[in-house]
């Protein structure tokens, strides 16, 4: 289907969080925000604060909403709240609550986002009454709004993941029971690999009392990400079942790193049940180090797979009280000044996001979140800041700015592969006393790549086959499904380079006799000589390398040559690096985690490591920045180039700029945001860019290869 967003670039906020703002003051911001050029709000439509009783709604408030976008041009998205249950089915219905392993129901709690009870774990889906439940709701919803002026779509899942905890009820686990039954057929095939060997029938199965690295807990996990993207089909569905034609949207919060295997946050899962993706990324959570938030835009451009995705709540003013900005100076993110906005607006705009809204519109009056993120005043009256949004919000809808705005970011010269069973083998060694180090590690080698002036990309398994070169982090738990894919893929023609210990385990949590696991031995023409496992020793224990030290992470291995060349090597004719040819293809091995290291270690010594490892695979950057302070991105829309140049620092940055590889640059053909002053001389730019601002300009190429977009 077709989807037709009618707007330019979606520049807004969230708006309306019963019972904040005031509705005195309603009309006054609709008007406001329309003079400053704002076109979308999303609204929180609480089943809680609507179905009052069973089967009675109060639309009153959320009418208004709709009629006042209509009245200002403002499009709306509802986002549906069915996170935020009625306080009638706690007391009348609490056989569909979520329970704990404890046995202990869900209660109604006040939510720090809008201080409205009903919240967090509420209904569960499994439950046939809270499915019929929450059903009759979103259908009511949706019947309401079908085809009203001001309704732009629906966003089904806001921040896309899950409770740690919940849910253990009855229901559920009947429904693990037939999922277990499908995969694995038979009882008796079950007791082998759960090594449950005197189960008597499949009754007797239940979810594992206690997580560690063993079958029965990897089923676990892989069973509650499934059902809960089955939860986001369904709800699409019913929506769908109403209103065939409006647009589905959802957000994450860019954590597949490191909250896929426990809290589901799957970009790619997500991305693929609607039209238009999204993130939540605020600088007063995550901090206000550049690569942050360039990786959590790669991520979710990645996972949304070519689909327009928007920056969905990004941040327009401070955050006072939350426990991730304790300890932190305040220009890392938790006050916000004009500049700051420009310049994430437009690292947002310059990563792929074709659309932002923040978090709040104006800030809530209630709630330990009073004041947080709304770039208007607490009265809804205008800031420096708010001056700022309005100012880029009518430049992103001039009309020309539209062929820039239709260009995308182009592919990467690097893709790092992201295994799912990966991050949940390290989250279950995680139970037993190690540390989760699958974060770490990939953000680690992301950093190391970025920082050479590398656009990485992530990449899922289904789209190896789009990138020549590979970077595979902390492999230490591979599906032979996935080593038979990546072997495929290297006999083709890739370039893979491989941290340590790939497939050492399988995906059942089993530990191979033959190492690498999985066939990989032959992939890499290696055999394991040795391993030692002592990621916290090595956390400061430096690796000899080529006769310098740095730093690797989590484990040692090292290799006898069973066909492969050696790179580094040690003592008594033991590898710690190897080339092999596989094919038409290359793989390389080194027995640590370089990308653990950096994230430890990340000083400029140590990434020469990074350095070398893209010399080994033989990459060239797309655009190199002679000052590390700026940085650039291309984008095309397929017949033009897009030059995008943001300066992060808060002073003046000068920098040169050369392409290399199958860009190139004869002159600037036009100029879309003047933040600093711009030239071209024999193919390389020289650019002075304002501090916290950006330069983009449109590029006429000496030549151009077209169809290169992301």
């Amino acid at each position: 289907m077709a989807i037709k967003i009618p707007i330019q670039l979606p520049y807004g906020a969230v708006y309306f969080r019963k019972s904040n703002p005031p509705r005195e003051d309603w009309e006054r911001d609709y008007a406001q925000a329309s003079r400053d050029g704002y076109n979308i709000f999303r609204h929180w439509f609480m089943w809680g604060t609507i179905e009052t009783s069973p089967g009675v709604y109060d639309w009153e408030d959320y009418d208004r909403q709709m009629e006042l976008g209509e009245k200002y041009n403002i499009k709306a998205i509802i986002a549906e709240v069915t996170t935020c249950v009625p306080e009638w089915v706690f007391t009348q219905f609490p056989e569909t609550l979520c329970e704990n392993t404890q046995g202990e129901k869900a209660k109604s709690e006040m939510s720090v986002s809008c201080a409205v009870g009903g919240f967090y774990e509420g209904i569960c889906l499994d439950t046939p009454v809270g499915r019929e439940l929450t059903g009759n709701f979103l259908k009511a919803l949706a019947k309401r709004y079908k085809g009203h002026p001001s309704l732009l779509g629906y966003d089904i899942w806001n921040e896309c993941n899950y409770s740690h905890d919940h849910c253990y009820c009855k229901d559920t686990r009947n429904k693990f029971r037939i999922w277990l039954q499908n995969k694995y057929k038979t009882l008796d095939a079950l007791k082998n690999a759960w090594h449950r060997y005197s189960l008597l029938s499949w009754n007797d199965v239940k979810p594992p009392p206690k997580l560690a690295l063993y079958t029965e807990c990897n089923d676990w996990l892989l069973f509650r990400k499934e059902n809960a993207y089955d939860q986001m089909k369904w709800k699409v569905n019913i929506l769908r079942q109403v209103d065939s034609d409006c647009l589905i949207t959802a957000h994450g919060t860019a954590q597949s790193l490191e909250n896929m295997a426990m809290g589901g946050s799957d970009e790619w899962m997500a991305a693929e049940n609607v039209e238009v993706y999204g993130l939540t990324f605020v600088q007063s959570r995550k901090g206000n180090e550049g690569y942050k938030h360039w990786s959590a835009l790669d991520l979710t451009r990645s996972g949304a797979r070519g689909k327009r995705f928007w920056h969905s709540e990004s941040q327009g003013g401070p955050l006072w009280y939350q426990p991730q900005v304790t300890g932190r100076p305040r220009e890392d993110g938790r006050i916000t000044e004009p500049e700051d906005i420009r310049q994430w607006n437009m690292t947002s705009l310059a990563g792929g996001a074709r659309g932002i809204l923040c978090p709040r519109w104006r800030p809530l009056l209630d709630g330990p979140l009073f004041g947080a993120f709304g770039a208007y005043g607490m009265d809804g009256t205008p800031t420096p800041c708010s001056e700022m949004t309005a100012q880029i919000a009518k430049w992103a809808n001039g009309a020309q700015q539209g062929e820039l705005l239709e260009a995308s970011p182009v592919q990467g010269e690097i893709g790092i592969l992201i295994t799912p069973e990966t991050q949940r083998g390290t989250f279950l060694l995680s139970r037993f006393g190690a540390k989760d180090s699958y974060a770490q590690a990939v953000t680690g080698a992301y950093r190391g790549f970025f920082d050479l002036g590398y656009q990485p990309d992530f990449v899922h398994i289904d789209d190896l086959g789009r990138y020549q070169n590979i970077y595979l982090p902390i492999p230490v738990m591979l599906d032979r499904s996935t080593a038979d894919r990546i072997a495929e893929w290297v006999e083709g023609g890739g370039v893979l380079f491989s941290e340590g210990c790939p497939g050492y385990l399988d995906g059942s949590c089993h530990a191979g006799t033959v190492q690498p696991n999985l066939g990989l031995d032959q992939v890499f023409g290696v055999r394991e000589l040795n391993v030692e496992f002592i990621q916290d020793i090595l956390q400061d224990e430096p690796v000899l390398w080529e006769g310098r030290l740095f730093y690797g992470g989590e484990y040692i291995q090292s290799y006898s040559l069973m066909g492969a060349s050696r790179l580094i090597g040690g003592n008594n004719d033991q590898v710690f690096a190897s080339e092999n040819r596989w094919g038409s293809g290359t793989a390389f091995l080194m027995g640590t985690s370089p990308g653990v290291g950096y994230s430890n270690h990340p000083w400029e010594e140590q990434k020469k490591i990074f350095k070398w490892i893209a010399e080994r695979m033989g990459l060239k950057a797309h655009v190199v920045c002679g000052n590390p302070r700026v940085r650039a991105r291309i984008q095309t829309n397929g017949e033009s180039l897009f030059l995008w140049l943001i300066n992060g620092d808060h002073s003046v940055q000068n920098t040169d700029i050369s392409f290399h590889g199958q860009f190139t640059c004869g002159e600037i053909e036009k100029i879309y945001w003047r933040g600093g002053s711009i030239s071209v001389s024999n193919g390389t730019i020289q650019a002075e860019i304002e501090g916290r601002n950006a330069i983009i300009v449109k590029l006429k190429e000496e030549k151009h290869v077209k169809n290169r977009r992301n």
